[in-house]
């Protein structure tokens, strides 16, 4: 019996999904494109992108140029990176907001096609579910008015008391 993919978010374009998908694994490390399906006879660029298959650093998605649509990206649905350092925040939400892109509230953010993402430090959960009830809400009001996460000022909202 033949084991089924794992489930892999499915990106709806109007037209730029090979674009966005170049643009996606090169701000990713171990990232790369798998496949491009073209159709003469379908509803996409002049170059008959439909489909563009892609992993960003070890996870499968899928794009497809289904034209213009109503169905837009909306914050319902983000892509959470968790990352290790303050260094790698910084490039992601520079890289992410670049040409177009919106930063967002309590590390969100859109990227130039419209997609949220949320750019999150590892450990962040266990700050917010500290025993120290006043300390866990320390965090939390210092994260809703940070737009970029500050992994510093979360500890030092943390520690002070």
């Amino acid at each position: 019996m033949r084991k089924l993919p794992t489930i892999h978010p499915f990106l709806w374009f109007d037209n730029e999904a090979e674009e966005a998908a170049e643009f996606y694994v090169s701000v990713f490390p171990n990232s790369e494109i798998q496949a491009v399906i073209r159709m003469e006879s379908a509803p996409s660029p002049e170059d008959g992108v439909v489909i563009v298959t892609f992993v960003l650093d070890g996870m499968k998605l899928q794009a497809l140029n289904g034209g213009p649509s109503k169905f837009k990206f909306n914050e319902s649905m983000s892509l959470l990176v968790w990352v290790e350092t303050q260094a790698e925040i910084d490039h992601l939400w520079e890289r992410l907001t670049a040409d177009g892109g919106e930063p967002g509230q309590s590390g969100w953010l859109k990227d130039k096609y419209g997609l949220s993402w949320q750019i999150i430090p590892v450990g962040i959960d266990e700050l917010l579910t500290d025993p120290d009830t006043d300390r866990a809400n320390r965090v939390m009001q210092a994260l809703l008015v940070m737009s970029k996460l500050n992994i510093a000022e979360l500890h030092a909202a943390a520690d002070t008391g």
